[in-house]
């Protein structure tokens, strides 16, 4: 009996099947990957055409001077700059210091800029109780404020009462973010607490001399990268705003002073004395004057000796009228002076010699405006200083009580050194 067979028809028509879908799938993929070829094949022939070629059909280097500007005239070849990757420093002994960052502002507290405030001292024990009083007021935020002190020639306790003072500050809640006291001697003679002495006409070339040595000193050893502004405040100073950084520094100004005055009282009335001469303005009549001077000639101004004509802030201004009020000044004195820190990082310093018949704060004065910045006065903000007890009778001008009185001085060094002229 024959065994019957297997059918295979449907094994057949299975495979058939089978195979047509691969072949399906299989022109899929290859009219995919023709589609995208040709496409890329677009693109880079797009791309290519970007550029363009001007000028002769020759080799650049083949072409005359007069074609080589023509030719490259018209070059569009892209340049890819290679930032180099960034370099980390790990050496302790090297610091970068970004001044770009240190700007000033009327902003200030907002943008927490740094204050430096400089106080020269000598023999000043007598005034360190109310100078720190008005310091501790200060509205502007203490952790921004950096205090320095110098302490030279000095024959009382300041150095001791001082550090024993900013000790007691730094412990209690308004500390200020530091301070420095710096000692140096510049061989002063003269009696600091003797008015008549130290405001003497014969005194002021040595003792603006020796002033200028100290704040230039205290300057350079104290400033710091992080300052925006300097703030010079000295230390017989009775009575000012709290608000005075604030108040300063509103006026966005290079170089900024108030009026000084001072108390003083006359069968009962307050005859609010005028004390600052050294904040002026130059008169045609002092102008005239420096031409006949010897350009070594030191003219200390507020004296009788020589009428300069000069009109003193001192004598402006009204306590009644805006305190915001600006006026030019060409000279300036150093009760309180506020001052951009590029100022001074720029070589704005005090000269202790002749500059332009000026010296220190004057002289710093002169120096700035020299420089292109910008010397302003507050004649109706008024900061008040003790009452030196001075006469006007070397004065010249007519102010009852007087104050800082300067002319100009002729007097010497002591034997062996060069000649300073002041008349």
């Amino acid at each position: 009996m024959r065994r019957a067979l297997p059918h295979t028809g449907p094994y057949l028509l299975t495979l058939l099947r089978t195979v047509l879908k691969a072949r399906f799938f299989f022109c899929v993929f290859l009219g995919s990957l023709v589609l995208l070829l040709s496409q890329a094949i677009r693109d880079a022939t797009g791309d290519i055409q970007r550029f363009y070629c001007f000028g002769p059909a020759i080799p650049p280097i083949d072409l005359a001077p007069e074609g080589t500007h023509h030719w490259y005239g018209h070059q569009h070849t892209p340049v890819l700059l290679n930032h180099h990757a960034s370099i980390e420093i790990t050496e302790s002994t090297i610091t970068g210091i970004d001044l770009n960052a240190i700007t000033t502002s009327t902003e200030a507290v907002a943008n927490k800029k740094h204050i430096l405030i400089l106080t020269p001292l000598r023999d000043a024990s007598l005034y360190l109780p109310k100078h720190f009083d008005l310091i501790l007021e200060l509205t502007y935020p203490h952790e921004l404020i950096d205090l320095a002190f110098i302490v030279g020639d000095s024959h009382d306790e300041i150095l001791a009462l001082l550090s024993t003072e900013v000790n007691r500050i730094q412990r209690g809640k308004r500390a200020f973010r530091s301070v420095n006291i710096i000692q140096k001697n510049f061989g002063q003679q003269f009696n600091q607490n003797d008015v008549n002495e130290r405001h003497s006409f014969a005194a002021q070339a040595p003792r603006r001399t020796a002033m200028a040595h100290a704040r230039n000193q205290l300057l350079y050893t104290a400033l710091k990268p992080e300052h925006s502004w300097v703030f010079w405040r000295d230390v017989d100073v009775v009575d000012s705003p709290a608000t005075i950084l604030e108040d300063f520094i509103k006026h966005d100004k290079d170089v900024l002073v108030p009026n000084v005055w001072f108390h003083r009282y006359v069968d009962g009335k307050d005859i609010e004395g005028r004390f600052d001469y050294n904040s002026w303005q130059e008169s045609p009549e002092s102008f005239e004057l420096a031409k006949t001077l010897d350009k070594d000639v030191i003219l200390a101004e507020g004296y009788k000796e020589y009428k300069t004509n000069r009109r003193y802030m001192a004598t402006m201004g009204s306590r009644t009228d805006s305190r915001d009020e600006e006026i030019p000044l060409d000279g300036i004195g150093g009760v309180s002076i506020l001052v951009k820190a590029d100022v001074h990082r720029s070589g704005i310093n005090f000269p202790c010699y002749a500059f332009e018949n000026q010296i220190e704060t004057e002289g710093f004065a002169k120096m700035a405006k020299r420089a292109g910045y910008e010397v302003v006065g507050l004649p109706n903000y008024v900061v008040w200083h003790i009452d030196t007890g001075e006469v006007t009778e070397n004065a010249n001008h007519d102010d009852p009580g007087g104050g800082e009185q300067n002319n100009e001085v002729k007097g010497e060094e002591t034997e062996g050194k060069e000649e300073k002229r002041v008349r």
